[in-house]
């Protein structure tokens, strides 16, 4: 009967979350049709699959990285599809961590044949780890901060980040803790629905933000050289408000977010930015799925009375990193970024900016699966989030290889 079956995740089987893998199979016939599917399931219970067909090369042995899928979940050459393509059992369900302090453990099958996949010929687990060897996690709650550090193993100094996450609120850990595994000191904040912040406060207050600026510049391992800061969606607009407001942020990052004040005013010292004025009255919803369509919410914001809810971006000193997606329905993140963008350049600032056409919404860490629509947490409705599949996975790599590059840079 030949040699056993064995599935291999190379250089380990244990890794961060955001590390590429080599998946292999050897021990098969020559030419042999199979399946390989992978499944995790996440921490509410909620099971996540994909599968793809292969066919083994004239020695017995698959290698992913040079072996094409012929059908499945993804098509082609894709070492790491059978994570990105991840889909969950029940519609509309986003894959996140909430406890970073486990690994996500994916179980690697192959089955025989194309077909029925009833007969397994062999499986391995990949560990997928969000917290790198020794990275401390430390819950802050100091003065009015809701956060949590990661600190990288070592003296340092490390550049320190504050993360951001959007209007969903809580207290989101899993890109933060990746960021602080890859030497970063990172500070995660929450700044709405989490504890006793309201699930949507009346006002922002700019002071909040510069705790936090504060907390960090504090801290030993942090370099002296100034604070990043990088947000997704409402993150992003508080991103570039503490870069344009704070004397301590030196570079800002905006992942599918706008240069204008989004949802709620933010306070700062003797002023307010009002929210960029939007009416839900425009809001689609699917008759079929039930699903959200917000794209047409905001008013528009080429209207100069939208302008006293703009962001002076342009005033500020910080370098700035714009990322979005051109398949983005929850709302024009393209066209706000061009805004921002502009608005820089007349200004003779450096700015860098990249747009990635299938990209959806949420540009999370790579191998994250595309999330199309969820439940936001705040309106308690299911919203759609766009992006297609393959697209979406290559420009989140993309993304998350020039957002560290760019703080190294720049910090």
């Amino acid at each position: 009967t030949g040699m056993a079956v064995h599935v291999m995740v190379l250089p380990s089987p244990k890794c961060l979350f955001d590390d590429p893998v080599q998946i292999r199979v050897v021990g098969l016939q020559p030419q042999q049709a199979v399946t390989l599917r992978a499944s995790l399931v996440d921490e509410s219970g909620e099971l996540f699959q994909s599968h793809a067909h292969y066919r083994a090369g004239s020695s017995g042995e698959l290698d992913l990285s040079c072996s094409p899928a012929l059908g499945g979940s993804y098509l082609g050459v894709e070492p790491m599809g059978l994570l990105w393509s991840l889909q969950s059992k029940t519609p509309y369900k986003r894959l996140a961590k909430r406890n970073v302090l486990t690994p996500f453990c994916v179980d690697l099958e192959v089955y025989e044949g194309h077909g029925d996949i009833s007969r397994l010929l062999g499986k391995c687990t990949n560990e997928r780890w969000f917290l790198g060897e020794g990275v401390k996690r430390i819950s802050v709650r100091e003065g009015r901060l809701k956060a949590t550090l990661f600190l990288p193993p070592g003296p340092g100094p490390f550049p320190g980040l504050i993360d951001l996450y959007g209007s969903g609120g809580g207290l989101v850990e899993y890109r933060a803790s990746l960021l602080a595994s890859r030497g970063f000191v990172t500070l995660a904040l929450a700044y709405m629905a989490f504890e006793d912040i309201p699930t949507t406060p009346e006002v922002l207050e700019l002071g909040y933000f510069e705790e936090a600026v504060n907390f960090l510049q504090k801290q030993q391992q942090v370099k002296d050289t100034g604070i990043g800061v990088l947000g997704l969606s409402k993150g992003a607009d508080l991103a570039l408000s503490m870069a344009t407001f704070l004397p301590g942020i030196k570079a800002a990052v905006s992942i599918s977010g706008s240069g204008f004040n989004s949802f709620i005013p933010l306070k700062g010292n003797g002023f307010t930015i009002p929210a960029h004025p939007y009416n839900l009255g425009r809001m689609k919803i699917s008759d079929e799925s039930g699903l959200v369509d917000f794209s047409d919410v905001l008013d528009d914001h080429r209207d100069p009375a939208t302008w006293d809810c703009r962001i002076p971006v342009e005033r500020s000193l910080a370098k700035f990193l714009f990322l979005s997606g051109l398949d983005d329905t929850n709302w024009k993140s393209d066209l706000y970024c061009q805004d921002a963008v502009q608005r820089l350049q007349q200004n003779g600032r450096e700015v860098e900016f990249y747009c990635y056409s299938g990209a959806g919404h949420l540009l999370e860490p790579p191998y994250l699966p595309l999330c199309q629509a969820s439940i936001h947490r705040v309106l308690g409705m299911f919203v759609c989030w766009g992006g297609q599949w393959r697209e979406h996975a290559k420009a989140q790599e993309d993304a998350w290889r020039r957002i560290q590059a760019f703080f190294w840079q720049h910090l």
